[in-house]
C-alpha cells in the first residue's frame, strides 16, 4: 500500500517594503556610475547600506575620475558666481562686529559683576537638590571666558594668584604642553597649577577637539569661597527680578 506524500508546505511570500524600492534606485544609480556616497546621500541612507546593496556592480574609474572633475568645476562656478556676494556679506558683518565692540567700551564694576554672574550661572557649579555647593567652581575652553570668569572674581575682591588651576585632557593629547598654553593664557607660572587630570581616549568616540588647536578643559576653583558663591547667588536673583519687573 502506497502512502501519498506529503504536501509541500508553501514558501511565505516575501511582502516587498520601502527599502526594495530604495534597492532598486541605488541599483539604477550605480549603473548610471555614481559612486557609494552619492546613493547614500540622494537616497537618505548610510553609506554602509549603499554599499551592500551595489558592492556587486564595479564603477568604471574613469567614470568616477570624470564625476570629480564635474564637482569641482561646478563647485568654482558657484564660488565665482557667489565670490562678489560673499565679499559684500562679509564687509557688512565685520562693519556691525566692530560697532558692536565700540559700544561696549570699558566695562565698569557693576556691569562686570553681572556679567561675571551670568556667566557663571551658565558655566559654574551650581547648587542642586541633592548637593550644595559651598564655593565657586568653574570649566571651560574658550580663554576669554576663562579671562572674563577671572576677572569677575578679581572684581569680587580675589587675587587669581590664590586661585587653584588643573587641566582636565584626554590623553591622545600632550597635557604638559596645555597646562603651559593656559599658564601662559591665565599669567601665572605653570609649577603653579595642579596636575592635569587625563580623561581616557575613546577611538571610537568621533571628536572635533583635536590637533594643535585643542588644549583641554581649565577648571578653575576659588578657595574659601562659600560666602562669594551666595554673593553670586544674590546677583542672579537681582538680574531675574529685574526683569520680571520691566
Amino acid at each position: 500500500m502506497t502512502h501519498p506524500l506529503p504536501a509541500e508546505t508553501p514558501r511565505p511570500r516575501r511582502h516587498p517594503n520601502a527599502k526594495d524600492e530604495l534597492r532598486a534606485q541605488a541599483l539604477q544609480l550605480r549603473g548610471q556610475g555614481r559612486s557609494v556616497n552619492d546613493i547614500a546621500d540622494q537616497l537618505g541612507v548610510s553609506k554602509s547600506t549603499a554599499y551592500l546593496w551595489v558592492r556587486h556592480i564595479p564603477i568604471d574609474q574613469d567614470d568616477e575620475a570624470a564625476q570629480e572633475r564635474r564637482r569641482a568645476h561646478s563647485k568654482a562656478m558657484t564660488d565665482a558666481r557667489w565670490g562678489e556676494y560673499r565679499v559684500a556679506r562679509d564687509e557688512l558683518e565685520s562693519g556691525i562686529r566692530d560697532k558692536a565692540t565700540q559700544w561696549v567700551g570699558r566695562l565698569k564694576d557693576r556691569e562686570l559683576l553681572i556679567a561675571g554672574a551670568v556667566l557663571y550661572w551658565c558655566e559654574g557649579a551650581k547648587t542642586k537638590q541633592w548637593r550644595k555647593q559651598t564655593h565657586l567652581d568653574f570649566a571651560n575652553t574658550d580663554p576669554m571666558l576663562v579671562e572674563l570668569y577671572l576677572r569677575f572674581v578679581e572684581a569680587l575682591g580675589v587675587d587669581r594668584q590664590r586661585l587653584s588651576y588643573r587641566v582636565y585632557i584626554h590623553e591622545s593629547a600632550d597635557a604638559l604642553a596645555a597646562t603651559q598654553w593656559w599658564a601662559d593664557r591665565i599669567g601665572i607660572a605653570a609649577g603653579d597649577m595642579r596636575r592635569p587630570s587625563i580623561k581616557r581616549h575613546k577611538p571610537s568616540t568621533k571628536r572635533h577637539n583635536t590637533g594643535d588647536d585643542y588644549h583641554g578643559c581649565l577648571m578653575v576653583k576659588v578657595p574659601r569661597s562659600r560666602r562669594l558663591y551666595v554673593r553670586v547667588e544674590g546677583l542672579m536673583a537681582g538680574i531675574f527680578a529685574s526683569i520680571a519687573r520691566q
